[in-house]
C-alpha cells in the first residue's frame, strides 16, 4: 500500500489514478455465455437441466421452490436472524414508499391536455447471488420497491447447492417480500430463462440484481437483444471511496475500507485525505485488521491495488470524488455536510463517523442496488421508479389544435417531413379554422 500525492500529478497521472481495472472482455467467456443464451432459448427447460448438473453440480427436474422447502427454510432460520430481517425489511418498505410516482396532468393550453400516466412492469425477474456468500440482503433491496410499484407478478432466481435446495435465508427473504416465484437456478442459464422463458420459467420484461462476469455479461447480452429484456443498471466491482481529515478515527475508516474489499479481489477501494499522519495510520490499521478477516485473502487482493490519495484539502477532496463518482462514498470529517453540496455523482452517501457504509448495505432503507464504474455520473441507484413506466397520454379539442397545430405544421416542415404537416393541415381544413396544404 502507498499514497498518491495528488498535488504531484499532472492530468495524466491523475486520471491514472483514479482509472478503474478495464472491464476483462474475456473472448471465450462471452463465447460460452452466448452459447448458454442460446442454447436456453432453443432447447428451453432441457439445457437448464444439463447445464444446472454441469456447472451447479445439481441434478434437478423442476426448478421452482415449492411451498414445503419455503416453508422448512423458514422454520430453520434463526428467529434472530429473521427479527432483524423483518426489521430491515421495513426500513426499506417506509424508505421507497414515498418514492411511488404520482400521475401528473396538465393543461398546457386550453383545449390541450397533457398527462403523465405510471404503468407497474408486468413481470420482473430478480437475482440473488449465491456463490462463496448467498445475498438474502437482495432480495428485498430489489422485491420490495417492485411490490410497491405493484408489479403484478415477481419472480426470483438464485443459484441451487449441490443437493438442489436454495439458500434458507433467500427463501425466507422471498417470502416476506412477497417474492410470488422461486427458481432454483443460477449463472448465465438463470439470466437466460428469465429473458427468453422456458416451458417452466416465465419471461420477464425486466432483470434486475448483482452477479458474478457470467451473470453480468448474460445481462449485457440479453439487453443489446430485441427479443430480451431490459435490465436495471450496467454491472461491475463493488467500490467504496472515503473522504477523511484529521479528526478521523483510522480504525474506524480502515474496517470501512475492509468491509468493502472483502466482497471480491476486484473490489475498488480509495481514501482521500489531506492528512499524511491519518492516511499512514489506516494504512497499518488495514493490515492489522485484514489478518484476521474469515476472507483475510480477498480483502488482501483488493488492498493491493487500493489508493490511498494524499490531497491538498477537503474541497480538493469533493472534487477528485466528483472525478472518480464511487458507487459508495463516506464522509469522516468534522463537518461530514458541509461537503454534500459539492457531491453530485455517488451512488450512495454515508456522512459521519457512525454511518458505516454496512447499514446501507442491510437495514438503514436506502438501496444497495447501486452504480459502480464511473457510472453514478449519469445512473441512479434501484428505486421504485425502476419498476414502472411513465406513459404520456395527449388529448386534444378542436379549439386546442386550432391554437397549437399552425405550430407544430411549421415546425413539421421545417424538418422537412411533410405528412407530419398534413396530419394537421387536415384536420384544421376540416374544422374550418384553416386550409389543408395542397
Amino acid at each position: 500500500m502507498r499514497t498518491i500525492d495528488w498535488q504531484a500529478l499532472d492530468t495524466a497521472g491523475r486520471t491514472a489514478a483514479l482509472a478503474r481495472p478495464a472491464p476483462v472482455r474475456d473472448t471465450v467467456l462471452i463465447a460460452d455465455v452466448r452459447e448458454i443464451l442460446q442454447r436456453v432459448r432453443t432447447e428451453g427447460d432441457a439445457a437448464l437441466r444439463d447445464l444446472t448438473r454441469r456447472l451447479d453440480g445439481a441434478d434437478l427436474n423442476r426448478f421452482e421452490v415449492d411451498a414445503a422447502q419455503i416453508d422448512a427454510a423458514e422454520a430453520g432460520v434463526d428467529p434472530a436472524v429473521r427479527a432483524a430481517m423483518e426489521r430491515a425489511i421495513d426500513r426499506v418498505r417506509r424508505f421507497h414508499a414515498p418514492q411511488v410516482p404520482q400521475r401528473l396532468r396538465v393543461r398546457t393550453e386550453p383545449g390541450v391536455q397533457c398527462e403523465y400516466l405510471v404503468r407497474p412492469i408486468r413481470r420482473v425477474g430478480l437475482y440473488a447471488p449465491a456463490g462463496s456468500a448467498p445475498l438474502p440482503s437482495t432480495v428485498w433491496m430489489l422485491a420490495v420497491p417492485a411490490k410497491l410499484a405493484g408489479c403484478p407478478e415477481v419472480v426470483l432466481c438464485t443459484p441451487p447447492g449441490r443437493d438442489g435446495r436454495v439458500d434458507p435465508l433467500v427463501l425466507l427473504a422471498a417470502r416476506l417480500c412477497g417474492v410470488d416465484r422461486v427458481f432454483a437456478l443460477g449463472g448465465a442459464q438463470a439470466i437466460a430463462a428469465m429473458a427468453y422463458g422456458t416451458a417452466q420459467v416465465p419471461r420477464c420484461d425486466k432483470l434486475f440484481g448483482p452477479g458474478n462476469a457470467w451473470v453480468t455479461q448474460a445481462k449485457l447480452e440479453v439487453a443489446g437483444d430485441p427479443a430480451g429484456a431490459a435490465i436495471d443498471m450496467p454491472a461491475g466491482p463493488s467500490e467504496v471511496m472515503v473522504i477523511a481529515d484529521d479528526s478521523a478515527d483510522p480504525v474506524l475508516v480502515a474496517a470501512d475500507l475492509l468491509a468493502q474489499a472483502e466482497h471480491g479481489a476486484d473490489s475498488q477501494v480509495v481514501l482521500l485525505s489531506p492528512d499524511a499522519a491519518l492516511i499512514e495510520a489506516v494504512q497499518a490499521q488495514c493490515r492489522a485488521q485484514a489478518a484476521s478477516l474469515p476472507r483475510a485473502d480477498i480483502a488482501a487482493a483488493a488492498l493491493a491495488h487500493a489508493r490511498f490519495i494524499r490531497v491538498a484539502d477537503l474541497e480538493q477532496a469533493a472534487q477528485v470524488a466528483e472525478d472518480y463518482a464511487p458507487e459508495h462514498l463516506i464522509v469522516q470529517t468534522r463537518s461530514p455536510r458541509a461537503l454534500l453540496p459539492r457531491i453530485h455523482s455517488a451512488g450512495s452517501v454515508f456522512l459521519g463517523p457512525w454511518s458505516p457504509e454496512t447499514v446501507g448495505d442491510y437495514c438503514a432503507g436506502p438501496n444497495h442496488v447501486l452504480p459502480t464504474l464511473g457510472f453514478a455520473r449519469a445512473w441512479s441507484g434501484v428505486g421504485v421508479a425502476s419498476f414502472v413506466r411513465r406513459m404520456s397520454v395527449l388529448e386534444l379539442s378542436a379549439d386546442g389544435l386550432a391554437r397549437i397545430g399552425p405550430d407544430a405544421a411549421v415546425l413539421a416542415r421545417a424538418e422537412r417531413l411533410e405528412a407530419h404537416a398534413r396530419a394537421v393541415d387536415l384536420r384544421l381544413a376540416r374544422d374550418g379554422q384553416g386550409s389543408a396544404a395542397a
